[in-house]
């Protein structure tokens, strides 16, 4: 038996998302999502569920798969719900979402372009961002821990990105996930001179492990990470491989004030898929 799923697909920065239109009970996003997200079917790296608002206050919710947060997907249902409207060319909207991984609401700045949107998007802030040295496979690493309150993200300063380094990425990524209990894991591999960054995301949950080809809640924890560093506010270009994502970090008496990304995302699909359940 196959259940038909209405979704659009959007392109943030290359980090192909599917975003879910019909409803269906929370029990069954992890099977849907792994279905739906395979090579065999519509294709994306993540899955998130538009649901009706809690509140007044929000245009929808977005329920991620894994119940993380995830700001391109946030960027991506902003950007679809502005093209429901009938807006001109840079036309500047401002939308309100609620987000799993997050009790903020969500705001999103969407300006149309002639074939997509560019979006800039509140942030969450990190609880907490420290600094440490671990002993693993033998090696120490040091590493910069970015705690929020569902998920985490390890910064680690790479000037290379080879198979033995994503290895080591992946396994620490996987070791963290058993150990931590967190609804995300992030690795992310950082060129503080190229200003690159290579990120993993890992969601135990559906067991979803991935290098993105751009990932915004990764930029906003490597902002984060530049501002601890250097104790000051900060702009930046962050370099992935699907193009680039701008993070604004502010910094004030000694922690982060604020944090906002912004990118652009494309409309490249939309349309039925049809899923064993």
């Amino acid at each position: 038996m196959k259940r038909e799923i209405n979704f659009i697909k959007c392109n943030p920065t290359q980090n192909m998302t599917i975003l879910v239109k019909t409803d269906h009970p929370a029990e069954e996003y992890r099977h849907i999502a792994s279905k739906i997200m395979a090579y065999d079917s519509v294709y994306a790296e993540q899955v998130g569920f538009i649901v009706k608002p809690n509140g007044h206050e929000a245009a929808a919710h977005l329920h991620m798969a894994g119940g993380e947060f995830c700001g391109n997907a946030c960027m991506a249902l902003a950007a679809y719900l502005v093209s429901e409207n009938d807006c001109n060319p840079n036309d500047l909207t401002e939308i309100m979402i609620e987000a799993s991984g997050t009790d903020r609401l969500v705001s999103c700045q969407v300006k149309k372009r002639e074939d997509d949107y560019h979006c800039q998007i509140a942030m969450p802030v990190p609880n907490k961002i420290e600094q440490r040295t671990i002993t693993y496979e033998g090696m120490d690493l040091d590493i910069v821990i970015v705690r929020y309150p569902d998920f985490i993200h390890i910064v680690m300063e790479v000037e290379q990105v080879n198979e033995a380094v994503r290895d080591r990425a992946q396994s620490l990524a996987k070791l963290l996930g058993v150990t931590l209990g967190a609804n995300l894991i992030g690795i992310l591999l950082y060129n503080a001179g190229t200003g690159e960054l290579a990120p993993l995301i890992y969601v135990p949950l559906i067991d979803s492990m991935i290098w993105e080809r751009g990932c915004g809640s990764g930029t906003a924890s490597v902002g984060a990470y530049l501002a601890w560093k250097h104790r000051g506010a900060i702009t930046a270009p962050i370099k992935q491989p699907g193009g680039t994502i701008q993070v604004t970090a502010q910094f004030d008496h000694e922690e982060i004030t604020g944090l906002a990304i912004e990118g652009v995302v494309g409309i490249v699909a939309e349309g039925k898929a049809y899923v064993d359940v």
